[in-house]
């Protein structure tokens, strides 16, 4: 994807959101740490672009909650709000095993019981190990297990896309 894909395609979220929330502001974006953190403020403000209203928006470390990975650090959660009873969209770039995924609604779960919870994600490559969905795709990229998908974000990396790299 280039630069114009994924601007596309996070148009379509917003748009997707709202659909399913005709108030935003019962809503809370809450970005997986790192290139989630982005995408969640991006779509805050294309759905405050739309609707003139920009939900809540939130940052979520999901590292102390990894059941795959060593958690050398803590998890940081920076929701300026309380998340029970609120709708929350996790927003994360790549959905894979599904284990992030599983990890932030452990950590929301710690903070509060949400109304809801649904996921946003710019690509989902498949290969899941958990039984988790997203409500929200960009882009389904069927991948093999050892390439890789990268997805860079002006932010960060200087521009938008999204690419697939083979192991070196």
């Amino acid at each position: 994807m280039d630069a114009d894909d994924v601007r596309r395609a996070l148009r379509r979220i917003a748009h997707e959101i709202l659909e399913r929330h005709k108030d935003p502001t019962r809503l809370v974006l809450i970005g997986i740490r790192t290139r989630g953190v982005h995408l969640a403020y991006r779509l805050a403000g294309l759905i405050e672009s739309i609707e003139r209203v920009r939900p809540a928006t939130g940052v979520l470390d999901v590292t102390h909650y990894r059941d795959d990975r060593s958690g050398t650090g803590a998890s940081l959660v920076d929701v300026g709000l309380p998340v029970a009873d609120r709708h929350i969209v996790l927003v994360d770039d790549v959905l894979y095993t599904g284990r992030t995924v599983r990890a932030a609604m452990d950590a929301l779960i710690d903070l509060g019981r949400p109304a809801a919870i649904q996921l946003a994600v710019l690509i989902d490559r498949g290969h899941r190990e958990l039984p988790i969905r997203p409500d929200y795709v960009g882009k389904n990229v069927p991948t093999s297990a050892r390439e890789h998908v990268a997805v860079r974000v002006e932010e960060a990396d200087g521009r938008d896309e999204v690419v697939i790299e083979e192991p070196g």
